[in-house]
């Protein structure tokens, strides 16, 4: 088995979804738009995994490797091969899938609660009914034609989805570790102001090791669901 993963920046890694893909048996590759846009074919992978990132959905001109990823995403969904996205990657998914991307009414950068809002269904993701989640976006998605909205939060009303039966898009980070956690507040300092749901840097960096546990317990139950 092989699981691709698309990287938009050098600190918005796999973290806690890579020990799991290797203790599964996946071997690894991946595309990082930061050195190289080089795509495989998707008949060559498994599942896809969409990372995310500090850039829009929208930034097209500015980063024209959008346009490719955009398209590659498309084509992996047409092919049936699962697909999971975190944050910007959620976006790139819902984008392929014909959803507007646009600003959100607020951004959510921080430990908030996610509460799911499907119950059950053939084929899909039960998501907890409630959750605390490591958020970092200003953006959001209209909810693409057909797929289903499995979580909101108070912030932000579509915080997940499911495309069919492989398809999971999730506007939140299930995948932080402590050291990931670090590195995005490292780089992205500056978006830590005053507004209702952000949080300080002290309580972004005040987690329990409960939260760290949980959240990647949710992301490899999403992950089996795609895969």
């Amino acid at each position: 088995m092989r699981a691709h993963f698309l990287q938009h920046v050098p600190f918005e890694g796999l973290g806690a979804i890579k020990p799991w893909l290797k203790t599964t048996g996946y071997a690894l590759s991946a595309t990082k738009f930061f050195e190289s846009s080089f795509l495989p074919d998707p008949s060559d992978i498994d599942l896809l995994i969409v990372m995310g990132g500090p850039m829009s959905v929208n930034d097209e001109k500015l980063y024209p490797w959008l346009i490719q990823e955009k398209e590659f995403v498309q084509q992996t969904i047409s092919a049936d091969i699962p697909v999971l996205g975190i944050c910007l990657g959620a976006q790139i998914i819902a984008s392929s899938l014909g959803a507007r991307i646009y600003q959100n009414k607020y951004s959510e950068i921080g430990w908030f609660q996610v509460e799911g809002c499907v119950t059950s269904g053939d084929n899909l993701f039960t998501f907890p009914s409630a959750i605390d989640v490591f958020h970092w976006h200003g953006e959001t998605f209209d909810l693409p034609k057909g797929a289903v909205h499995l979580a909101r939060s108070r912030g932000c009303e579509y915080q997940a989805f499911q495309y069919g039966k492989s398809v999971i898009g999730l506007q939140f980070h299930l995948e932080t570790t402590p050291e990931s956690a670090k590195d995005i507040i490292n780089h992205c300092r500056e978006e830590l102001v005053d507004l209702k749901y952000v949080q300080s840097e002290s309580a972004l960096l005040a987690a329990t090791a409960a939260q760290y546990v949980t959240s990647p317990k949710v992301l490899v139950k999403s992950i089996l669901t795609v895969a």
